[in-house]
């Protein structure tokens, strides 16, 4: 084990940490948003108008919600074979890690941290189907 948490704990608190990191862009979103005023007859015209550092956001946002659901099955996936595996327990928490550099580096403009980011969380996911498959 690499935490006081359990193999299945992390897994399930990995899910509810990435599923929080989804909305962690969308604050610079809302900021950029009053920066320019909202306009609620029309929110979704804004994103036109944002600053580039919160238009950054919301694809930093949407990429998320994106990779969620493959993370999640993957973690799950996990849970449910009960693996019990210092190599998974390290895929999750590095997703979740990941994902948050990768938002922060997109609403940078680092392109290539972004990248990299997002090719190590592709990974983790990975990495967590193919030992939950191995296991079960």
């Amino acid at each position: 084990m690499i935490s006081l948490l359990t193999a299945p704990t992390v897994f399930l608190a990995s899910i509810v940490a990435a599923a929080v990191l989804i909305y962690i862009p969308y604050l610079a979103v809302a900021y950029g948003r009053f920066q320019i005023g909202y306009d609620i007859a029309a929110p979704r015209a804004m994103f036109d108008k944002l600053p580039p550092y919160a238009q950054r956001a919301n694809w930093a946002h949407q990429n998320t919600l994106e990779a969620f659901p493959i993370f999640a099955a993957a973690a799950l996936m996990a849970y449910v074979t009960g693996l019990n595996s210092q190599k998974a327990e390290i895929a999750a928490i590095t997703f979740v890690v990941a994902r948050l550099l990768y938002s922060g580096f997109y609403i940078a403009n680092i392109p290539l941290g972004r990248s990299l980011m997002f090719g190590i969380g592709s990974f983790c996911s990975g990495t967590l189907f193919v030992l939950s498959v191995l296991h079960g």
